[in-house]
């Protein structure tokens, strides 16, 4: 709970530059998963940590009706004036935990999750609670920074991410991905690899990350290794995150 709660702090603060935020406004990432997601106009859908609502309203525009769920009020409301704003009128947006789904089995057609799953704290649980949740045939669809598979890679970004935001829990890497997708009951795909580039003080200022502390962040990127700067294409006041988009689907029976 103290971590929900955690997460709910952060991003009730911070809802209004989420909506502004280049970072989540669109991107090839965004494209990638609402085509994944291979809506035809009549499915009902579900987009967990719906955050300020930008997948939910692009995915609005593929599928019958889509519920935007997310731990956030503030953050909701924003999705809510967002998809107001777009005239997505098939949005409907509800606080809810992606641990605990609150719709019964079989309800949707399409689950989709963007930038949010590193925050869960037991994504395993999310998974399964996904898998749940979906009519047999049905698909998930998650965009997310991902870790490298490199052991010192993985630890420098998950160092560096919960450093900048507290409620951070874990990038995953692709291969642990792939294992929990199958675990859950679903057959894994992975779809695209859309690295992205953030700048430091964008990245510091959404979250309101104290200087001090970005001050340590930024003096981990400029002392890291030659090897991890390469990695994360590191330079004086960018660098790229690993983003990638992957697809789970269940059986049909």
């Amino acid at each position: 709970m103290e971590r929900k709660e955690c997460v709910q702090r952060q991003f009730g603060a911070v809802a209004s530059r989420y909506g502004e935020s280049f970072v989540h406004k669109g991107g090839p990432d965004l494209d990638a998963l609402v085509a994944a997601a291979q809506g035809r106009g009549a499915e009902r859908a579900l987009d967990l940590g719906s955050g300020a609502g930008h997948s939910t309203v692009a995915l609005a525009a593929t599928v019958g009706e889509v519920v935007g769920l997310d731990l956030s009020e503030p953050m909701l409301q924003e999705a809510r004036r967002l998809a107001r704003a777009a005239g997505a009128s098939n949005t409907v947006f509800r606080r809810g935990d992606a641990e605990a789904i609150p719709f019964p089995d079989a309800t949707f057609d399409i689950v989709t999750a963007r930038v949010c799953t590193h925050h869960f704290a037991d994504l395993r649980r999310a998974l399964r609670e996904v898998a749940r949740v979906l009519r047999p045939g049905g698909r998930f669809v998650v965009s997310d920074s991902v870790a490298p598979e490199d052991p010192a890679q993985d630890t420098f970004l998950n160092c560096v991410e919960l450093l900048r935001d507290p409620s951070h829990v874990r990038d995953y890497r692709v291969s642990e991905w792939e294992a929990m997708l199958r675990e859950a009951g679903m057959a894994p795909e992975r779809i695209a690899d859309h690295p992205m580039r953030l700048e430091f003080s964008d990245w510091f200022t959404r979250m309101r990350t104290p200087e001090n502390v970005a001050a340590v962040v930024r003096g981990l990127f400029r002392d890291a290794t030659g090897e991890i700067r390469r990695a994360f294409r590191s330079e004086d006041d960018t660098w790229w995150i690993p983003v990638s988009v992957l697809r789970g689907r269940l059986a049909r029976s």
